[in-house]
């Protein structure tokens, strides 16, 4: 058990790293380095920027005082987008980005709503990725819906930066507590109301009863709605209802509602949201404030995005010669010029070995000829050297001699060989304000070029030997202003060995989100094959069509006239050479139109370094806008220095390393490590029109609030707009993206491993149990013999009439027999039933039910969610309507009009 706890105690390490590389700091108390990102698409508005502005100084009291006068808001820029006419109070961004920021203004996807909203997909205590706010949202009159802008900010800021969770459930808005009365999902019990039904409303009025339980559940029937009274007593919690005036606090151990089902229980193991938020590392060093005063109001910068400048910085030292490095970087940098850089762009290169050399000041990508002044100067000979330090500042300077300033501009440093004075130049990167992507080449690259990506907020790649790596590094290193439709995507990216005189084929599914500037690009290792592409109207291209690079790099390339034709590219490949020789094939477009939003993938892992035997968790999010697209089959591929590949099929099924079920992100745990050193990571995502549906729900938001009870009348709030269900058909042909996820680094990984030995199965996240007869059915999804991989070796089945505490109470409850049960493979859906026949079982009757599960090595899963159960023999009488509040008739106010509401 020692040894369990050892490896679980690795799992929570891990959870401390950040997704990415946010800005915010902390100290004294103070926020500092905070970016709000304005989209491109919402039109200009000085109103939206002042209501920012408001937004932020009543968040930053609020914060105060519900952290107990630890933390506020003091430095805030507002990234103000390109799009926008420039003013005398805007100033240059350094590395602030659309991309880093950590709140996005932008319109909702398909106009569904205005709901707040956290993009968080991480464990217990893992920050999120942003906090989404619509212009609407900003702009219109929510008080009475969410509440004060600045309230709501709170909620949401919580979710992102301390990892915690909403203490309302939609789903399950309603449960049977401990004492046999239905409680509203909440926290805590002490914020009062009434539960009731809405029959239709006509001519002005609507008439309400009491909600009816459930003869087989117990609980209410589905269109019980929990109605809060306007006025409140309870000063807890932020995380259910921010928007009451009495509400200041989180719920803390003594108040918060270990029962509730909510996503705050599950994922934290029923802690209290405050418990998390103060092992948070903003609350390790830091002590409440003494000054009886509030703390200044928040600083606010003005920044103005401007038009996207690049300076690529690459190796041609003697080590570049080895394996066709040379070569291969030239494919994937003209790929990158030609194909991914958006137009109007400003783009140079820099070359070095031991001394660098500016091969192209900034030069603006408007036509073909502009990137071809470029690559008429890629490297043709490898020799000396290896001074990046050289490099770099080579391409500081081609960038301030075309009259620019570094601040926010973007290096992409390709190398493959050792520097040791690489940090002789780090004070004067940081200076600089540039960003810098890192791109390692080769096992040898010097170790310090991460350091260059965390310290100004640019990507890391590793690229092995094979072309496609560098390709794949390069496709991802888009656009960071937030103009999804000029983003270049990467539809295919594939390797193909093929023999001698042999025919290869293979399809790409262009969908009808995309298909503008759409390319076609084939590579070769010895001699160029005969090429044969077929749109899917039969129109055929043969390898005259595809244009041959005249500086002999192996490669040949066809863009598609006008917008690509919807449906499957099928392409033909032969090998004319006598030998086997690597042939690939890569593919990229952009969004059909402007006003069309293509589905994109991103892949990250959960962390940049990672020390054995602390797993990784994989993460994948496939979107439409701001909406998720479910149903798709996501396959990590991780490759190793040692070209060890592991392919790893992620999951959206809310269990192992899935935090939440259908939200469009797909996760894993990563557990097969084979040697220390660089790994990298791609993603492909493929779809099939008939499995693939758009998700209109978005997880941890601030709630939507129906109305109040003031004064004994319920008073309606306007109601939300509603979509089409909660899902919607994707309106989405076949299609395929890929996507590099960047590289992560790994140490202390021993010569042989037995993974069972080390990693226990995930935890069980989803138990369910309902009473059918005698007999209580059990439904979960099974864990793995590691972790999320493989078979369990057998399960452990507790039972209690009382409520159960996972940590103290499980090895105390009754074993359930669990002989007959054999374990399916990870993540297919597991069924028991069985008989709590040492239980005298009467009406009413609450049974709590929790599962372990065994792997092979004898390591134990942490206790699983506790699934609870209530025998009813009879028909549950009618509920009292009200929560802490008798209530038998009342009027109801709908937008100013006075009707009467009853109940029966």
């Amino acid at each position: 058990m020692g040894f369990v706890l050892k490896v679980i105690l690795c799992l929570a390490l891990h959870l401390l790293t950040e997704v990415k590389s946010s800005m915010v700091k902390l100290s004294d108390n103070g926020y500092d380095g905070i970016v709000i990102a304005i989209n491109p698409s919402v039109p200009e508005d000085e109103k939206l920027i002042e209501n920012i502005k408001d937004m932020v100084t009543e968040a930053s009291t609020y914060l105060f005082h519900a952290t107990k006068r630890r933390l506020y808001f003091r430095n805030v820029s507002i990234l103000i987008p390109v799009t926008w006419k420039s003013k005398s109070e805007y100033l240059m961004p350094k590395q602030e980005s659309y991309e880093q920021a950590d709140v996005i203004v932008a319109d909702p996807y398909l106009k569904y709503g205005d709901d707040p909203y956290t993009l968080q997909y991480g464990q217990c205590g893992e920050k999120g990725q942003y906090i989404h706010f619509t212009p609407n949202f900003l702009l219109a009159n929510n008080l009475m819906i969410y509440g004060p802008r600045g309230r709501v900010f709170v909620h949401e800021w919580a979710h992102l930066r301390w990892g915690i969770f909403d203490e309302y459930n939609v789903d399950r808005p309603f449960y049977i507590s401990r004492k046999n009365t239905v409680e509203a999902t909440r926290c805590s019990t002490h914020i009062t109301g009434m539960n009731v039904v809405f029959n239709q409303c006509q001519g002005g009025s609507c008439i309400t009863r009491s909600c009816r339980r459930n003869s087989q559940t117990g609980l209410y029937e589905a269109k019980c709605t929990f109605i809060p009274d306007k006025s409140q007593t309870a000063k807890d919690s932020i995380m259910f209802m921010q928007s009451f005036d009495s509400v200041t606090e989180f719920c803390t151990e003594k108040t918060h509602n270990t029962e509730a089902p909510n996503l705050q229980n599950k994922m934290c193991n029923h802690r209290s949201t405050w418990d998390v938020i103060k092992d948070s590392a903003d609350f390790q060093n830091v002590s409440p404030m003494t000054e009886t005063k509030v703390p200044p109001h928040p600083m606010f910068s003005l920044l103005k995005s401007k038009q996207r400048v690049v300076c690529l910085v690459l190796d041609k030292s003697g080590s570049m010669s080895a394996d066709a490095r040379l070569v291969r970087m030239n494919q994937a940098a003209e790929l990158f010029l030609v194909q991914i850089i958006e137009k109007e762009s400003m783009v140079g290169m820099v070359t070095f070995d031991s001394v660098a050399k500016i091969q192209n000041n900034l030069i603006k990508i408007t036509d073909d000829s502009a990137y071809l002044k470029i690559t008429e100067n890629l490297p043709q000979n490898a020799g000396g050297g290896t001074s990046i330090c050289s490099g770099l500042k080579a391409g500081f300077q081609a960038i301030i001699y075309s009259n620019q300033t570094t601040f926010g501009c973007e290096i992409i440093l390709l190398t493959d060989g050792e520097d040791n004075g690489i940090s002789s130049c780090f004070e004067e990167i940081k200076q600089s304000g540039a960003i810098i992507h890192t791109i390692a080449l080769g096992p040898a690259a010097a170790k310090e070029l991460e350091t260059l990506s965390t310290m100004t907020g640019g990507h890391r790649f590793y690229a092995n030997k094979d072309i496609n790596g560098l390709i794949d590094a390069f496709s991802r290193i888009s656009s960071r202003s937030g103009s999804i439709s000029q983003q270049a995507l990467q539809l295919e990216s594939k390797v193909l060995n093929i023999t001698g005189k042999k025919w290869i084929n293979g399809k790409v599914s262009v969908d009808s989100t995309i298909g503008n500037d759409t390319f076609f690009v084939v590579t070769w290792t010895m001699q160029k094959p005969e090429i044969i592409l077929q749109d899917p109207k039969g129109k055929q291209y043969k390898t005259s069509d595809f244009k041959e690079d005249k500086l002999n790099i192996q490669s040949a390339r066809l863009r598609i006239p006008g917008i690509a034709e919807t449906g499957a590219w099928s392409y033909s490949l032969l090998n004319t050479h006598a030998k086997p020789q690597l042939l690939t094939v890569t593919v990229t477009t952009r969004a059909r139109s402007l006003t069309t939003l293509p589905v994109v993938a991103a892949a990250h892992m959960r962390q940049n370094t990672a020390r054995y035997p602390s797993p990784v968790i994989v993460y994948a999010q496939v979107s439409q806008g701001f909406l998720p697209v479910l149903g798709v089959n996501v396959t990590a591929i991780i490759e190793t220095e040692g070209e060890h590949q592991v392919a790893l099929e992620l999951w959206d099924n809310g269990a192992g390393a899935d935090t939440v079920k259908d939200d469009g992100i797909y996760s894993r745990y990563f557990t097969d490590y084979h040697g220390n050193g660089r790994y990298s990571l791609k993603v492909r995502a493929q779809a099939r029109k008939t499995t693939t549906r758009l998700s209109l729900r978005q997880q941890n938001k601030s709630l939507y609030i129906p109305g109040y009870i003031e004064n004994g009348k319920i008073t309606l709030n306007p109601p939300r707009p509603e979509g089409k269900g909660n899902l919607a058909a994707a309106d989405l042909e076949d299609f395929s993206r890929l996507t590099s996820g960047g590289s992560f680094t790994v140490s202390g990984v021993p010569p042989t491993i037995n993974h069972a030995h080390v990693f226990p199965p995930n935890k069980i996240a989803d138990l369910e149990a309902v009473f059918k007869g005698d007999h209580i059915q059990l439904s979960w999804t099974a864990p793995g013999n590691v972790l999320d991989k493989g078979k369990a070796d057998s399960y452990i089945i507790r039972i209690s009439t009382h409520f159960l505490d996972p940590h103290k109470d499980f090895d105390n409850a009754t074993l359930v027999n669990t002989s007959g049960l054999i374990p399916k493979e990870a993540g297919s859906k597991e069924h028991f039933e069985f008989k709590p026949e040492h239980f005298k079982i009467e009406n009413g009757t609450k049974f709590y039910i929790a599962i372990q599960a065994n792997n092979e090595g004898n390591l134990t899963s942490q206790v699983s969610n506790i699934a609870q159960v209530t025998k009813f023999t009879e028909s549950p009488e009618p509920s009292v309507p009200a929560l802490g509040t008798k209530i038998s008739a009342i009027s109801l106010a709908i937008w100013g009009l006075v009707v009467i509401l009853s109940t029966f």
